[in-house]
């Protein structure tokens, strides 16, 4: 079986901490690379056969492609904010630059289309919060299937406060059915305070799959197929975590499956509110020499046509 955990440094290129093409993940569709710029710093984005979503981490950045070009406001943080994010046509030839330096997620999927190139500006980001009481958590649909034009990829964010669970009832998503559609799936993780941990669990009913993880900053979770869930954040260490996925399907939907021994859940929460720390993050109006969100949905309801978790 192909390795699903890879710990901070184990997917490290020369030059950035995370470098993962979907051959690498031992999949067909997603991939994702973290690129660390120095002050001035620029690198060029390898899109052959791929596109393409850029999402500052840390840092402000200007991302010029061939068809467009968009200067990024980011963040000084994943829990200070939502940024600016683009997206990228497969196969153009593209950089990414920034005055001051930072980290920038690049979601990768296989496409055999071409969308122009376009921005997603922070305030149109939708923020979801899921759950309740201490299954509450947020989602910015930095690049939902809602969003018209790309072909595979899907991309969101999710922020969990200290103490809580996410992706939670676990959900699966792995076969044709009425209710599912098959996605491969990217986790990668980031937690507040240096000494921040969370915890991770995939497993599959014929038990074939069954880890559970302790996971730090920089880790990577790969999610070929199974249930996956909980997402714990340790009290005292709020959780990040990019989601990046992807699949065969041609009209790129999301649907779901919760696991039948837990799906009581989303009923008993009904009657419960929502974690009062959430939303932890909103769109930021920041200035930028590199030149709140809006709400949908929202409570505990079932996830089936909800990306993230």
């Amino acid at each position: 079986m192909t390795r699903l955990f890879h710990p901070s440094g184990t997917l490290s290129s020369e030059h950035d901490p995370v470098h993962l093409t979907a051959s690498q993940a031992g999949w067909e569709y997603c991939g994702l690379d973290v690129v660390v710029l120095a002050p001035a710093g620029r690198r060029r984005l390898d899109t052959a056969g791929v596109e393409a979503l850029v999402v500052p981490l840390t840092g402000w950045c200007r991302v010029e492609a061939e068809d467009a070009s968009f200067d990024l406001v980011g963040r000084p943080s994943v829990f200070s904010g939502i940024p600016d994010v683009a997206y990228v046509a497969p196969g153009t030839e593209a950089t990414i630059s920034s005055v001051e330096g930072g980290r920038f997620a690049v979601a990768t999927a296989r496409a055999d289309w071409r969308t122009p190139s376009f921005k997603v500006e922070a305030a149109t980001i939708s923020v979801e919060l899921r759950g309740a009481g201490r299954s509450s958590r947020q989602i910015n649909g930095l690049l939902p299937a809602a969003t018209d034009g790309p072909h595979r990829l899907m991309v969101v964010e999710v922020i969990t406060p200290a103490g809580n669970w996410s992706s939670y009832p676990p959900h699966k998503h792995d076969e044709w059915s009425d209710r599912e559609v098959p996605v491969e799936e990217i986790y990668y993780f980031e937690l507040s305070g240096e000494a921040g941990f969370g915890m991770h669990r995939t497993y599959t009913l014929d038990g074939v799959i069954d880890e559970t993880v302790t996971v730090r900053s920089g880790d990577v979770f790969l999610v070929p197929r199974g249930y996956h869930g909980p997402c714990a954040a340790a009290p005292g260490y709020d959780l990040y975590y990019l989601n990046v996925m992807a699949g065969p399907d041609e009209q790129r939907r999301w649907r779901i499956c919760t696991d039948p021994a837990h799906d009581w859940l989303w009923d008993a929460w009904d009657a419960l509110e929502p974690d009062p720390r959430l939303p932890m993050t909103a769109a930021r109006q920041v200035p930028t020499t590199a030149g709140g969100g809006t709400s949908e949905g929202g409570g505990a309801g079932s996830p089936e046509d909800r990306e993230g978790t």
